[in-house]
C-alpha cells in the first residue's frame, strides 16, 4: 500500500530556555495537524523520537487523552528516519489509515556523550569539542580527504553555503552567514575541522502526517508521497575510519546500503533526485555523504562545490534550509526537518530558497555514528 505525507510541521530549531521539549513537540503536532485540516482526535497511532525525553508520549497530555498507541523510538542521529519508517510501514501493512510521526529534543551545549559517569573522561573534555562526535568525524574526513583529494577549503565552502541557506530560514538556529575565511580560522577542534565546521546540539521539534495514498485528496490538494524509507546498520567489515592494519576486508558503510535500498524500493536512481538533505553533523559528513548516497564519485566533491553545483540553484541543492550546520541537531526532529524542508520544495512553498524548476523527487539520508542510517525518497 502506498503512503503520503499530507501534512508537516516545525518548532523552530535553536535555543528556548524553559520551554519544554514536550511543548515543542506539541506546537510542531499542531502545526502539522493545521497544516493537513484535521483534528487530533483523527490521528489513529503515533511514533515519536527523542534522545533526551524519557517520554516523548507525554504530549498526548498536551494534545488529548485519545487512548492511541503511541510508541517511543531512539536510533541515535537516524533516530528521525526509524520513527518516519516506522509511520510509513504500520500503513503499508495495513494495519492504520492516518498517523504521525514526532521529532523533539532539547540538548545542552557541548558535544555528546561527555557525562562523566558513563565515560572514563571529566566533562570539560566533552565541553570543549574534544569527544565522540568530533573526534570520529575528525578522522573520518581526514582520512577521506587523504584517500580522495578533498581539500580544506571545500569544507568551508560547504559550511558557508549550509550557513547561507540557513539566513533564508526562518525556522533555523544560525542565520548568520560567515565567510570561508573566518570558517578556516575559527578554532580547530578535531584536525582538519574547525569550531564553524560542526553543527550544534540545539532545540527543535518536527512532526509529519502521513496516510493512505489513496485517502490523501481528503485532506490535502498536495500529497507527497513517500516512495521509500530504509534504515540500515554496519555489515561485518563495515569501519567508518578503517585502519590498513585491520586483517578484514572494508565493505560500504550503513548509508551506501540504505541508499540502495532505498533507490531499489522507489524504482529511480541518485540522477532522478531534484533536490537533497544530507546529514551534516560536520562539513565533511555532506561530502563523504553526497558519493555514499550515490550522487557523485569519491573525489568529485571538490568541483561539484568549486562550481557551484550544491547551491539552491545548482545542479543537486543540498540542505536549503541550512542543514544541521545552520539549523543545529535535536537528535529527534532533526530528520523530520529533512522530510519539512523537502515536502515544501516539493510543494513549491519554501520561499527565497525554493529550489527553481519545480522539483519532483525529494531525498533525506540520516546517519548516526558508528554506524546506522536512515534514508528516505518523497515525490509528488
Amino acid at each position: 500500500m502506498d503512503v503520503a505525507i499530507v501534512g508537516v510541521g516545525l518548532h523552530p530549531f535553536g535555543r528556548f530556555g524553559e520551554v519544554t521539549g514536550i511543548d515543542m513537540g506539541a506546537v510542531a503536532i499542531r502545526r502539522a495537524l493545521a497544516d493537513a485540516g484535521i483534528e487530533w482526535r483523527d490521528i489513529q497511532f503515533a511514533f515519536a523520537g527523542s534522545y533526551e525525553i524519557d517520554n516523548p508520549d507525554a504530549v498526548v497530555a498536551l494534545m488529548g487523552l485519545t487512548g492511541i498507541p503511541f510508541t517511543n523510538v531512539y536510533n541515535g542521529c537516524a533516530t528521525a528516519g526509524s520513527v518516519l519508517a516506522l509511520a510509513a510501514d504500520t500503513i503499508r501493512l495495513g494495519k492504520h489509515d492516518l498517523g504521525i510521526a514526532v521529532g523533539m529534543d532539547k540538548h545542552l551545549p557541548g558535544a555528546f556523550s561527555s557525562d562523566p559517569r558513563l565515560y572514563a573522561c571529566p566533562s570539560w573534555y566533552g565541553e570543549l569539542g574534544q569527544f565522540l562526535t568530533p573526534k570520529f568525524f575528525g578522522m573520518k574526513i581526514n582520512k577521506y580527504m587523504h584517500d580522495h583529494g578533498v581539500s580544506s577549503a571545500t569544507l568551508a565552502k560547504v559550511v558557508a553555503k549550509n550557513l547561507r541557506n540557513g539566513a533564508l530560514n526562518p525556522n533555523a538556529f544560525r542565520r548568520k552567514p560567515l565567510s570561508e575565511e573566518a570558517i578556516l580560522g575559527s578554532r580547530m577542534l578535531n584536525y582538519p575541522l574547525t569550531q564553524y565546521m560542526f553543527c550544534s546540539p540545539d532545540e527543535g521539534a518536527a512532526a509529519v502526517i502521513l496516510c493512505r495514498a489513496d485517502q490523501a485528496h481528503r485532506y490535502t490538494d498536495k500529497p507527497i508521497y513517500l516512495r521509500a524509507s530504509e534504515v540500515r546498520t554496519r555489515r561485518l567489515g563495515a569501519f567508518e575510519v578503517h585502519s590498513p592494519w585491520l586483517p578484514i576486508e572494508e565493505t560500504a558503510g550503513p548509508t551506501v546500503d540504505a541508499s540502495r535500498a532505498a533507490f531499489e524500493a522507489a524504482g529511480i536512481g541518485p540522477e532522478d533526485v531534484d533536490v537533497i538533505q544530507l546529514q551534516d553533523t560536520d562539513a565533511g559528513a555532506e561530502v563523504i555523504h553526497l558519493a555514499e548516497n550515490g550522487f557523485c564519485a569519491d573525489g568529485d566533491q571538490e568541483a561539484l562545490v568549486a562550481d557551484g553545483e550544491l547551491e539552491i540553484d545548482g545542479r543537486l541543492p543540498v540542505n536549503t534550509d541550512g542543514g544541521l550546520l545552520a539549523n543545529g541537531e535535536p537528535i529527534g526532529a532533526s530528520g523530520l526537518r529533512q522530510v519539512h524542508e523537502v515536502v515544501l520544495q516539493l510543494r513549491g512553498e519554501a520561499g527565497d530558497r525554493q529550489v527553481p524548476g519545480e522539483p519532483k523527487v525529494g531525498y533525506t539520508q540520516l546517519y548516526g555514528a558508528p554506524g546506522v542510517a536512515g534514508v528516505s525518497i518523497l515525490s509528488r
